[in-house]
This record gives C-alpha cells, structure tokens and sequence, in this order.
C-alpha cells in the first residue's frame, strides 16, 4: 500500500507523534481511512506504535521519515521528478500564449508595413519599387527585447501562497503570466473544498471535545435534503461514516453523536480558531491587476483589428507572391492568426459571463449556509437542551509517555524492568475491578 501524501503531511504538522484521531482531523479523512494509512506508513517508514494503559494507540515517527520512504520507493522519486518537470512544463505552455501574441502582432504589423510601402511604391513609379522591396528586407531586423527574464517558473508556488491568503492581495504577475490569467483566469478558488469541509467538521468536533449535535455541522455542508429529512438528520450520515461516530438518543427524543477515536490525542493542540460557517471563495476574473487586463485586453483587440486589416490587404493573392519571403508565409497562416485573434478575445468575454453566473450560485450556497450558523447562533431551548446532552459524552484524553505500557521503540523486557511497578498497578486495578 503506498504512503498517502495527506497523511504524511498530517504527521509532520503535527509533530511526528499522532493518534488516528489527531490525523483523521488534521487530513480531513475518515477514520478507517487513517488506520489504515497510520499503519502503511509506520511500517514502511519506520515508525513507532506506542499503546497506552488504556489500550489507546500512538504512532511515533522520525523527522527523516519520507528520506526513509524515498529510500524504499523509487516510484516516489520518479513521481517527485515529475512533479517538478511537468512544473516547468506547465509554466512553457502557459506563456507560449503571451509569446504567440506578441509574434501574431509582430508578423501582422510586419506584413501590413511591406504590403503597404510595396503597394505605393507600385503607385509612385517603377524605378523605385525594386528600393522599396530592398527596403522590406530591413525588416528581418525587427528589434524584440531580450523576452526570457519574464521567464521565472516560480508561478504555482506564488498561486498556493495567494490562496493560502485566500485571495486577498494581488500579487505581481509578469506580462505573460497576466496574458494566460486574461485567457483562461488562475485556477479553481475552491479545488481543495471538499478537504476543506472535513477539516472544519472534524475541528468542530475536537473543540466540542468529540460530541456534537447535527446543528453544529450542518453550517459545513452543502445540502441536507428535504424539510423531513433535515428533521430525522440524514445528512450525518457521511460524518457518522468518515469519522466512525455513534448516534444516541437522548429521552426527549433528540439525537445527539459522538467521536471515540477523535477523543484521543497525542498532545495537547493548540485549538484553531474555525470559521462558523464553510466559505466558499468566488471565482475571480483574473488575478493579475488591472492595468495589465487592460494591456492584456488592448492587445488583443489590437491584434483583432490589424488581422481584419490584413485581411483585406491580402485579398489580392498577387501582392504577397510579388513580395514573397514573410509576407507569404504570413498569408499561409492568416487564418490561424485570425482564429487566435478571435478566440483571443471570445474566450474572455464567454469566461466572464459563465464567472458571474457561478458566482451567484457560490453566493447562494454562501447564505444558506450562514443562515443554518445563525441558527445555531440563536437561543433556542431546544437546541440548548440538545446541545447540553451531548456535552454528557464530551471527553478529551492525551496519551503522554507516563501512560504508555507499551512501545515497539525498545524490548519488551527492557520496557517490563523499567514499567514494572506500573505493570503492577495496572494488575491490581484490573483484579480489584474483577472481584
């Protein structure tokens, strides 16, 4: 079983020493899920499994551990080299669009000068029109600026620290980068919503020390169904599931859940402050600024506009076979400049319209959402009554190294001398509570 990348994440967040149920909350998974890959990692990297005196479970990790993995898999080198290539990769093609805009202007206006000074010459007399096809050549010498210091492929790493701001700020985008972002924007705002929605579920239920009421997760979820089944609490079921939690029935009828496993931690966790409510980010048009929109968005009409007047310049196909050299290479694929011109400007003006209509639907979620928090927000005896009925299953145990009875870390008959005294207690408690 391969190592799972959320998981090692969750591990070294949290220090190297975790409980399935510091890592189910961490990684957002459920919690067959996290055993499952707790125990596929401390096998393959190395880990240790401690058990404490209540036969709860601690995994223990070294800080090198995915050294230790790297070592063992070379599929995960290869898939880190990947990674990085196709990094480069990705960021070539993503300029190349920037690039070609400025090669189709570049062409377009090249094309548009000859035909232009090659067509008046023809009108002033024939003496001078052979100078001034001499003088067309002097365009092989075009000056483009040095383009490839805009080459910087730190793009993705810059992207991840936006929506880690979650979009706050603006950060700078060099002209191809706000090319790409004018065309096609800058990725789903939202990718990591899912992950996101179970975090925030599983940290609700740590602050509530592992028991809950429905109303305290259903400011995290999407759809909970009709009015009838909101009423018999259907949408708990995926938590129940992810998370290996029990329902109980208190004796007014209410139906309150709780989370064993997610009662145990490893150490004490600083609580994170939680959102009341799971946000979802608007899409946005493009993240570069606006003054590069609208450099973006100039060019492209620019090189529209010229493509039309090209055009009409070469419907005389004599003109550029007299020319020859650029100017019938340019006619070869004037249609392709033409469709890059359109598709410049059409895919935009579509991307905007489809935004704001996916935004209004974000917006409406948004509410939705917001009002189930106001509801729970409000001081309603019902729901007060629920709430303080689960509080009779909250609990919170942190296993430390003076409760462990026992760790693969060491021998077992070392770890018996030195446990020896508490080996006993443990005994006499347990033949105490027998008797």
């Amino acid at each position: 079983m391969a190592p799972n990348p959320s998981i090692m994440q969750a591990v070294e967040q949290l220090g190297y020493r975790v409980t399935v149920g510091d890592v189910a909350t961490q990684a957002g998974l459920n919690v067959g899920e996290a055993n499952l890959g707790l125990l596929a990692l401390a096998s393959d990297a190395g880990g240790h499994m401690q058990v404490a005196s209540t036969g709860d479970i601690v995994y223990e990790f070294s800080k090198n551990f995915r050294a230790i993995l790297r070592r063992k898999y070379f599929r995960l080198q290869l898939a880190e080299w990947w990674k990085k290539v196709w990094g480069v990769l990705f960021y070539l093609i993503r300029i190349s669009f920037g690039v070609f805009l400025v090669a189709s202007i570049a062409l377009i206006a090249i094309a548009i000068i000859a035909i232009t000074i090659a067509a008046n010459s023809d009108r002033d007399n024939g003496n001078n029109s052979g100078g001034s096809r001499g003088g067309g050549g002097g365009f092989g010498f075009f000056y483009f600026p040095d383009l490839f210091w805009y080459f910087s492929p730190g793009y993705e790493e810059r992207r991840r620290e936006e929506r880690r701001r979650g979009g706050q700020e603006e950060s700078e985008l060099n002209f191809f980068e706000a090319v790409f972002s004018f065309l096609f924007g800058d990725g789903n705002p939202n990718a990591n919503l899912d992950e996101r929605r179970w975090q925030e579920i599983a940290g609700v239920i740590r602050k509530n020390r592992g028991a809950i009421v429905a109303e305290q997760v259903s400011p995290y979820l999407d759809d909970i169904g009709e009015k009838y089944q909101q009423e018999y609490e259907d949408y708990m079921l995926p938590v129940l599931t992810r998370f290996n939690g029990q329902p109980s029935v208190s004796p007014e009828g209410s139906i309150v859940y709780y989370f064993p496993e997610l009662q145990v931690s490893a150490g004490k966790k600083r609580r994170q402050s939680a959102s009341v409510y799971l946000e979802e980010f608007p899409w946005r048009f493009s993240a570069a600024p606006s003054g590069q929109i609208m450099l973006s968005a100039g060019l492209g009409v620019a090189n529209f506009v010229g493509a039309l007047v090209l055009g009409s310049l070469l419907r005389d196909g004599a003109v550029a076979a007299q020319l020859g050299g650029l100017v019938a290479f340019v006619q070869g694929i004037y249609w392709v400049l033409l469709a890059y011109g359109t598709g410049f400007l059409g895919v935009p003006l579509v991307r905007y319209f489809w935004i704001k209509w996916r935004n209004s639907q974000i917006a409406s979620r948004n509410r939705d959402r917001l009002s189930r928090a106001k509801i729970l927000a409000s001081t309603d005896p019902a729901l007060e009554q629920k709430i303080a009925y689960a509080s009779q299953f909250a609990a919170e145990k942190v296993i430390g190294n003076e409760d462990l009875v026992y760790s693969t870390e060491t021998d077992l008959l070392e770890q018996e001398v030195e446990r020896s005294a508490q080996i006993d207690a443990e005994w006499q408690r347990r033949l105490n509570e027998g008797s």
